[in-house]
């Protein structure tokens, strides 16, 4: 078989993998390049004092690239790419160790490590000039006009994901509280669907405080924001809020030249119009030479597009050491 490459997608919920094959019989779609397996692991790789966990990622990747390999026939692997969270300020120990980790175990000789939301802009709209904001429980905008990367947000529910659903739960949970309070900016509405799902508004912070993960706590309240945003103004001004704050993400890194396309990528799309409806009045405004476009695919996609690029030899986006940096492995 044609050489063979492993892509990876590493995000807070676990390791998405994909192994295929590039050339004549290589895989599925038009270009021979489509995946020819898939595997996904619900573990999300451990984070320390050295940042991302280079042996606990090899202890998950390995039993998955070999039982793919196994299933799908590919007897060897040329090409790995790894999306991954956290890449871009967490990456140094995956940088230093991960290649040549690869080439023992796999007999890999080229490795790609790319921030996620690089992996999420590639598989949203491919090797084309534009911005795109990946928008779930964090968020984060990236953008290219195809010689560099430009990166906004993505430091953190504390310190920013603004629009995010960490920031949107938040909002509302505040707006709940303050309803409880009797404060002004405060939300019946929220407050009655905080309380039945927190329980007493008394007990929040200890609902909230605690948990290792809040990001994800804080965003588990962004779709009850949506659902009162109909007939609650508090509600629909948060969402109105957050459309600001994603087409301020995504103006900060578009290309200003020429007509790139931008599109947004994540859970956060699915709160739907409440949402939606004031984020293209927010990009039409901010952005009027962007053309807003449906995302083609999600990061794995992109890890996928990038895998096969490298392998035919016709990568075209920029290289950056902390965005998107490849390496070749010596043999021996």
């Amino acid at each position: 078989m044609s050489t063979g490459y492993l892509a990876v997608d590493s995000g807070g919920s676990g390791l998405r993998v994909a192994v295929g094959a590039v050339g004549p019989g290589g895989g599925p779609g038009d270009d021979g390049h489509g995946p020819l397996g898939r595997r996904d692991s619900r573990e999300p790789v451990r984070t320390g004092a050295r940042g991302i966990d280079p042996g606990h990622f090899m202890g998950q990747l390995l039993p998955m690239a070999r039982a793919l390999c196994a299933e799908t026939g590919v007897t060897g692997l040329g090409t790995v790419v790894v999306g991954a969270a956290g890449m871009a300020t967490l990456g140094d120990a995956l940088r230093a160790e991960l290649p040549g980790a690869l080439a023992r175990e796999l007999g890999v000789r080229t490795v790609a490590l790319v921030a996620d939301a690089v992996t999420a802009y590639v598989g949203a709209l491919g090797p084309r000039a534009g911005a795109v904001v990946a928008a779930g429980t964090g968020l984060i905008a990236v953008g290219t006009d195809l010689s560099r990367w430009r990166r906004a947000d993505g430091w953190g529910h504390l310190l920013g994901d603004c629009g995010s659903g960490a920031w949107i739960g938040r909002a509302g949970l505040e707006a709940a509280l303050r309803a409880h309070d009797g404060r002004e900016g405060g939300s019946a509405p929220l407050l009655a669907r905080a309380e039945e799902r927190f329980g007493p508004a008394a007990g929040l912070p200890g609902q909230v405080y605690p948990r290792s993960d809040r990001p994800a706590v804080l965003a588990s309240f962004a779709p009850e924001v949506a659902a009162c945003a109909a007939a609650d103004p508090v509600a629909a001004e948060i969402l109105r809020t957050a459309a600001r704050h994603l087409a301020d993400s995504a103006a900060s890194v578009c290309p200003a030249d020429g007509e790139p396309l931008v599109a947004v990528t994540g859970g956060l799309t699915r709160l739907g119009d409440p949402l939606l409806v004031p984020l293209g009045d927010e990009l039409a405004q901010r952005l009027p030479q962007a053309r807003w476009t449906a995302a083609e695919g999600d990061p794995l996609d992109g890890s996928v597009r990038v895998a096969t690029d490298l392998a035919t030899g016709s990568l075209t986006l920029p290289s950056d050491d902390r965005m998107l940096w490849v390496t070749t492995v010596p043999d021996g």
